[in-house]
């Protein structure tokens, strides 16, 4: 069953320089109990992307399309309807912590107030809770936690709190921004598996963003490939990753090291400005197979087996 379907999902931010459109039609489902990873360089449009499904925009901001959460169309919903959605149906772990937590309040009272907000506990049951909570992602000594502030706690300690903070309200969709940014490795490897362990603990969705592919391959049962505000491809991870169809797809995973004597092959020059207007195909300019049409016209989505690409190089229709 899909949780989640996203239709033709297009953001447009007010700038100085009058709307910039920064999401182009975004496509996707995630299915019920699944992780979908959305991936690509940053500034493609992973977390905007995630942050137009909760409608949590810079003022002034524009979303078209449609966020059908069992159904239900969130962007025609009234503000005071999804605030009561946040973290009760629809959870988010942002990628900064130390940015997300509230400095001058103790992790105990930020999960407290959450967990009255979501369920109405009294206070004794919303602290017995909230050290449940701290048990459940990984603190030996949940009180000391519960007591600390944000400055108080390393990296790892911050992001687990975040994820408590996450579960607090029992969502049904959990979406992860780079849940394991300027973590050490061996932290990243332990958030990981807390995430995949309480995912399938708690019969959970997920939408993690990240760029790193490596973890696709391990925790993602589905991925979408995004680039410039638009997704280029997407399927069952195994299938993307182990034989990418799109030339950017293609080209992330060929910058990956693989071996110490192999050089990298980074893909040539850098993400476009999302003010420069790119007619055709916005990888064109980067992309070593284009054709002619590539730089004149859009690719459409083009399905294939079991996966969906916008390439002209796979598409079947007249190229006139």
């Amino acid at each position: 069953m899909t949780l989640l379907e996203v239709k033709n999902l297009r953001t447009q931010l007010l700038t100085p320089r009058g709307y910039l459109q920064v999401l182009n039609g975004v496509s996707f489902q995630v299915k019920e109990g699944r992780i979908l990873a959305l991936v690509g360089e940053s500034g493609c449009g992973k977390t905007m992307t995630a942050l137009s499904i909760l409608k949590i925009l810079p003022p002034f901001s524009k979303v078209f399309g449609e966020v059908l959460y069992e159904g239900c169309n969130l962007l025609e919903l009234p503000e005071e309807t999804l605030q009561k959605m946040r973290g009760k149906e629809i959870s988010m772990i942002f990628q900064e912590p130390s940015r997300a937590l509230n400095p001058v309040l103790s992790i105990g009272e930020q999960l407290i107030e959450t967990l009255i907000i979501h369920h109405g506990f009294k206070k004794n049951e919303a602290c017995e809770k909230a050290l449940a909570l701290l048990a459940n992602v990984g603190f030996s000594n949940p009180i000391l936690v519960y007591r600390s502030y944000p400055h108080q706690l390393s990296g790892g300690m911050k992001q687990r709190v975040m994820i408590a903070l996450a579960l607090a309200g029992e969502p049904k969709l959990l979406i992860a921004d780079e849940p394991t940014t300027a973590l050490d490795v061996s932290i990243q490897a332990q958030i990981i598996d807390l995430l995949y362990q309480l995912v399938k603990e708690r019969n959970l969705t997920m939408i993690l963003i990240t760029h790193n592919l490596a973890l696709v391959s391990y925790i993602a049962d589905f991925v979408s490939v995004m680039y410039m505000g638009t997704i280029v491809e997407s399927g069952p991870t195994e299938v993307v990753l182990s034989n990418p169809l799109h030339p950017y797809t293609k080209g992330l995973l060929e910058s990956l090291p693989v071996e110490p004597s192999k050089p990298l092959r980074p893909i040539p020059g850098s993400l476009p400005s999302p003010f420069e207007k790119i007619v055709g195909c916005y990888f064109h300019p980067r992309c070593g197979v284009a054709e002619d049409i590539c730089k004149t016209k859009v690719p459409p989505k083009i399905k294939l087996d079991d996966r969906e690409i916008r390439c002209w190089l796979h598409a079947d229709s007249d190229r006139g």
